[in-house]
């Protein structure tokens, strides 16, 4: 074939910014495919190279902070952002660059997933690390989504929802505590604001652990904010069909399943 092809039909753009996991169950492919199957596209910085796999994590390898400053400059001259997504920070001088990346970021939608421990269990994000982040990135995040172990690590505060008004303190516009890690019959997630009511989403508990739920969750939030969708709406489309993902979930070695991010 010959010639170009005039084709106005676009997707929004989410830019997503998280470490990579060579097991594809969680990080960067875990965005990647999450934005692609719910109709954006992903356009990613990698924040490090991880050593893991769903079992163990072994350590994790930042990238340059310059380099990802010059990687956003390209992608920012000549795409329009729909929303963004902040996974994996485990390194001050590359939550310096995200926060100057952020910054030029004007009513773009900011999703952040605090991850704090890898899949497996191992702690990553530091003391000194986690109060970074509260202070130079949850006060421009439309949403925050830590699970109920991540919201007590950032807080310090065993009661969650007192837990999630200190969040929002911080400047998150909503923050989103998922109970999976909670010992209940059913899963419960709750969704806060500062002025009205929690919304809470309750979803039968499905058997087995999953590698790379909380990155499906997030990113799907992000892509639903892309097309276009409120808050709340983007958060229960997301849970919608991040539990799908987990139901439909496979098992390629270890003791996790990944989500399948194209079940339907």
């Amino acid at each position: 074939m010959s010639g170009m092809q005039d084709n106005t039909r676009k997707k929004p753009v989410v830019l997503i910014l998280a470490g990579h996991d060579p097991s594809g169950g969680a990080g960067i492919q875990a965005d990647i495919e999450t934005v692609a199957a719910n109709g954006c596209h992903a356009s990613t910085l990698i924040t490090c190279m991880t050593t893991q796999n769903t079992t163990e994590f072994r350590k994790y390898i930042p990238v340059c902070p310059e380099d990802l400053l010059q990687q956003a400059e390209l992608v920012l001259a000549e795409m329009p952002i729909g929303a963004c997504k902040i996974g994996l920070l485990a390194d001050s001088g590359i939550l310096a660059a995200i926060k100057a990346i952020l910054l030029r970021l004007k009513n773009v939608p900011i999703i952040v997933d605090p991850i704090i421990n890898s899949g497996s269990g191992v702690k990553i994000m530091t003391d000194d690390m986690i109060q970074l982040l509260l202070d130079n990135v949850l006060p421009l995040a439309t949403v925050v989504t830590p699970n109920s172990v991540e919201a007590r690590a950032l807080t310090g505060l065993d009661d969650l929802t007192t837990a999630a008004h200190k969040l929002l303190k911080q400047g998150s516009k909503s923050v989103l505590i998922t109970g999976t890690h909670e010992r209940t019959d059913k899963v419960i997630n709750t969704l806060y604001f500062e002025d009205e009511p929690p919304a809470e989403f309750t979803w039968d508990r499905l058997a087995g652990n999953y590698h790379g739920s909380g990155c499906t969750l997030s990113s799907a939030i992000a892509a639903y904010l892309a097309l276009g969708e409120n808050i709340k709406q983007a958060v229960e489309a997301a849970q919608v069909y991040t539990w799908n993902t987990l139901k439909h979930g496979m098992r390629f070695g270890g003791q996790q399943y990944h989500p399948d991010r194209y079940y339907r």
